[in-house]
């Protein structure tokens, strides 16, 4: 059976790449073909390198929001993606690359979704907010894309409880940890037809 293809966004330093990389891609779940970042300093584009997996840098800055997506589209087109994983991707994806990958399109995010998402709601800002909250757990969660921010179908979620002595690093730290088994488990699920959709609910089939 011939392996899907898998294209994956990232911003910054790419340990959940990396887990794609190593649970995914080097065990023959999917291949991923395709890296792209929005900054050329990322240290994913140099695990993108070391894996043989090709990478590309777009200008965000220079081209705008527009054009950075229709320059995405086509390698994405030319790589002949069937799914996208984005992994630390620090920009709102457009109505356009959902309408061309519809439910095929994963997030990671950093708390249990509804709880410290949306707009502006990524990176240590995040834990930051839950600490400041006073939660007890927080988490990890994967979900598909739509047309919000961070407002698709839930396809897993993982919790860890959040200690007396927890910082906004160490809490950072045992969520992104958790990230790390997520979001491949999610991407299997994807690739092998088990999630059902049913409104805003995504049930997971059985193996």
């Amino acid at each position: 059976m011939e392996l899907a293809n898998l294209a994956v966004f990232a911003s910054g330093s790419g340990t959940n790449f990396q887990a794609l990389i190593d649970k995914i891609h080097k065990q023959g779940i999917a291949k991923i073909t395709t890296l792209i970042s929005d900054n050329p300093g990322a240290y994913a584009l140099q695990r993108a390198a070391d894996a043989g997996i090709d990478a590309c840098f777009i200008d965000y800055r220079k081209l705008g929001p527009q054009e950075f997506f229709q320059v995405a589209s086509k390698i994405l087109k030319k790589a002949d993606t069937n799914y996208i994983a984005l992994c630390g991707f620090l920009k709102i994806v457009p109505k356009s690359l959902v309408d061309e990958y519809p439910n095929r399109i994963l997030n990671i995010h950093p708390s249990l979704i509804p709880s410290f998402c949306g707009d502006g709601a990524y990176g240590i800002a995040v834990h930051e907010a839950a600490i400041n909250y006073g939660v007890k757990v927080s988490g990890a969660t994967v979900h598909l894309v739509d047309y919000g921010v961070d407002t698709g179908p839930i396809v897993i979620q993982r919790p860890v409880v959040v200690e007396n002595d927890d910082t906004p690093q160490s809490l950072q730290a045992k969520v992104l940890e958790i990230e790390h088994v997520v979001l491949p488990e999610a991407v299997e699920l994807l690739v092998s037809g088990k999630i059902l959709l049913e409104g805003k609910r995504a049930k997971i089939l059985a193996k």
